[in-house]
């Protein structure tokens, strides 16, 4: 029984005993006498009952208001003393509790403080004790930090999950460059964060495939295995990953660790290079190369016409000028025969230059399909595509060969469209470049391999014969008389497939500088529905809006996001999430005066529609957490159907929590929440700073719903659900 039936049932007893005994008396009085009797004694009590009811009346009122004071000063203040309490114990150990009330109360509470006092001297001679065994532990965690940060190559450690576990300085910047040139560079919403997955960057299949690989090279090689593969990522950019395990410090089964126990993968590390620039580098010298071959050839070309016109009018005698002369065509040829020879050996240099590497078939035609759009303006279509299947290519020359027969069709046929289709045949790959128009004949094509592809200002000594050989496929035309389509079609190799990976185990680990932490590895996304994960094992999104208004219906609109992650237990200030909104109306003097944003500070901003796909890849994946959400979520909500963004995950609401924890406090504002766990506020009434604070204030908050009995994700919201200010809409 709560606190408010004890006083209605303490209010109920009062009145019985006030009027009881009176009531209980008159009715054995009147059970005795006769009716004489009562008729005398009802003629002597009525006319005085008007005054015995009021003097009953004023007693009862004087007797609730003593109890109130009683209820107020012992129950209830037993009760705010037992919450504030609960804040010494884990989530705020400076507070202490203000002595206040009756005495007794007082004493109790001056105890109480006392033996937190107690309890703090004896947690910090504790934690001494445990930073001066950690010492050694910490400067390990450092070298490490300091390794990491200093690595040139860009680095990612992932569980078998494809969570992040590490990353360095160097790739945050990478993928920040990823997120730069594939977006109009509205947001600022990063694609490596701890505890993100690998799979918004790389696909799927992709990872699969080579932990397949490295699954199988384990089993047969004395050594730790390492694999490399070719993607293309949404920007365009080709990125060379070498893969390696993070092998399991225990077998398969659990057991040991001798040095013939079984090993398994627990996870992988990415070491990434970013190749685009080289691809890009390595085609400009060849240019340049080929471009100085031509010339020299032409220049010589000159002399010696210039030689033969001075062997046909010469000016001295003839003998010793035309054994001169031809003396200097003799040098000119063989100055022009050692060229040749040069551009030979450049060419064949070219072509061994690029190892074959794996890569999926869609993630080339992706890279060929924007190459052709962007050089020839050309239309360009896939037909039919089979998403798994994985081919092995020097990508860069294969990828030239492509644009190189799209371009000489339109400039020969004067092509609109080109379609691509990729299936697999036995051990080879056909991609069909496919197109409707005039046939070619074979003499064309046959010219077109042999040629080198020097197109649309770009000259290169290889040919699409020289291509197809590196790959050891080849190069068909066909067409199809009943749609009159015609293609192309080359033959490539497939990449070798490997048996599946048998289930492994998980590493464990204990490490938690800035950028890493590996107590991911002990979490799978399998294990357990979202609801019934505990709430110390999800990761979430705190997050906070400021407005132009309070009324979200009325049209007032989102000016600012402020965003930050939360992570094993763990807030991240550096995957923050800050953005400024256009709201493309005027703001109210009392909105300014509370943000401090003005319209000046606005315009110019990227709009809603541009923002709000950022924030929400951001946080996907991820629990949301706000102060009163429902107000920011109102805002999310109407923007549904203009951006086609919805926000589908699990939020919980510090107000609500609040209420949870503390029913007996008057205030749930976040301000009020924060003095009261020990936080400092810093950045109040600004979207980022509201959201640092809404933050550190949900995780004091879970150790306080952990000793009430909630500890999953499913209990937390059902609490929340039951509390008065769950009812409030906007």
């Amino acid at each position: 029984m709560n606190a408010r039936w004890r006083y209605v049932l303490a209010i109920a007893v009062l009145g019985l005993l006030i009027t009881g005994p009176f009531l209980l008396t008159a009715v054995l009085l009147m059970a005795e006498m006769s009716e004489a009797e009562g008729q005398a004694l009802a003629g002597l009590l009525l006319p005085r009952l008007p005054i015995g009811i009021m003097m009953t009346g004023l007693g009862f009122a004087i007797g609730v208001a003593l109890l109130r004071g009683l209820f107020n000063q012992y129950v209830q203040g037993l009760l705010k003393m037992a919450e504030l309490m609960r804040l010494m114990l884990g989530a705020n150990r400076n507070f202490r509790v203000m002595p206040e009330g009756p005495p007794e109360v007082q004493l109790l509470g001056r105890a109480v403080n006392e033996l937190a006092q107690q309890r703090d001297d004896l947690l910090s001679d504790v934690e001494s004790q445990i930073r001066r065994a950690n010492t050694s532990l910490v400067e390990e965690k450092n070298r490490l930090a300091a390794l990491m940060s200093e690595l040139t190559q860009s680095v990612v450690v992932c569980n078998l999950d494809g969570r992040i576990l590490l990353y360095n300085n160097r790739a945050r910047l990478q993928f920040r460059a990823f997120v730069q040139e594939g977006s109009d560079g509205a947001g600022s919403a990063p694609l490596l964060g701890l505890g993100r997955s690998i799979f918004s960057v790389f696909d799927r299949n992709l990872i699969a495939h080579a932990l397949d690989s490295l699954q199988t090279r384990l089993a047969t090689q004395g050594s730790q295995p390492s694999t490399h593969f070719v993607t293309a990522t949404r920007a365009g950019q080709l990125i060379r990953v070498q893969m390696a395990p993070v092998l399991s410090a225990t077998g398969g089964d659990g057991e040991g660790t001798e040095e013939n126990a079984p090993r398994s993968i627990g996870g992988y590390v990415l070491m990434l290079d970013n190749i685009t620039r080289a691809v890009d580098s390595e085609t400009k010298r060849d240019e340049l190369l080929q471009n100085l071959t031509e010339g020299s050839r032409a220049a010589l070309a000159n002399i010696r016409a210039a030689v033969e016109t001075l062997l046909e009018y010469p000016d001295i005698e003839a003998e010793p000028r035309e054994r001169f002369l031809h003396i200097i065509g003799d040098e000119v040829l063989a100055m022009g025969q050692r060229l040749d020879q040069t551009l030979d050996s450049h060419a064949d240099a070219m072509k061994a230059r690029w190892p074959l590497e794996e890569m999926l078939g869609a993630d080339l035609i992706a890279a060929a399909q924007r190459r052709i759009e962007s050089k020839f303006g050309l239309s360009v279509k896939i037909d039919a595509l089979d998403a798994d299947l994985w081919i092995k290519v020097d990508s860069f020359s294969l990828i030239q060969a492509i644009s190189y027969l799209a371009g000489r069709l339109q400039e020969s046929f004067d092509i609109r469209l080109l379609r691509f289709r990729l299936a697999q045949s036995g051990r080879l790959a056909h991609l069909d470049m496919v197109w409707m128009g005039a046939p070619i004949s074979t003499e064309t094509l046959h010219g077109w391999e042999l040629e080198p592809m020097n197109l649309s200002g770009e000259n290169s000594p290889l040919t699409l014969r020289d291509i197809m050989d590196r790959h050891g496929g080849e190069l068909w035309f066909k067409r199809d008389s009943a749609t009159q389509l015609a293609y192309f079609r080359l033959l490539i190799p497939v990449a070798a497939r490997h048996d599946a990976i048998e289930p492994v185990a998980l590493l464990r680990g204990e490490s938690r500088p800035e950028y890493y932490d590996f107590d991911l590895f002990r979490h799978s996304d399998q294990d357990h529905a979202l609801d019934d994960r505990l709430l110390t094992e999800l990761t979430y999104t705190a997050f906070d809006t400021e407005t132009t208004g309070l009324q979200p219906s009325e049209g007032d609109e989102i000016i600012q996001f402020g965003a930050v992650r939360i992570v094993n237990g763990r807030m991240l200030r550096g995957e923050s999430f800050e953005q400024l909104v256009d709201p493309r109306r005027g703001m109210s003097a009392e909105s300014i005066a509370i943000h401090g944003l003005s319209q000046e500070m606005l315009d110019g901003q990227p709009a809603i529609e541009r923002v709000l796909p950022d924030f929400h890849r951001f946080c996907e994946d991820t629990v949301l957490v706000a102060h009163n959400a429902a107000f920011d979520m109102r805002f999310l909500q109407l923007k549904e159907a203009s951006t086609g963004i919805r926000f589908t995950q699990p939020v919980l609401d510090t107000l609500l929590l609040s209420a949870v924890i503390h029913p007996n406090q008057e205030s749930h504002k976040l301000e009020l929440i924060a003095e009261r766990l020990g936080i400092a506020i810093i950045g109040r009434h600004t979207a980022l700073g509201d959201a640092i604070v809404t933050g550190e204030v949900f995780l004091r908050m879970i150790p306080l719903l952990n000793d009430m009995g909630i500890r999953t994700l499913g209990e937390a919201l059902a609490a929340a659900r039951k509390t008065y200010s769950a009812r409030v809409q906007y």
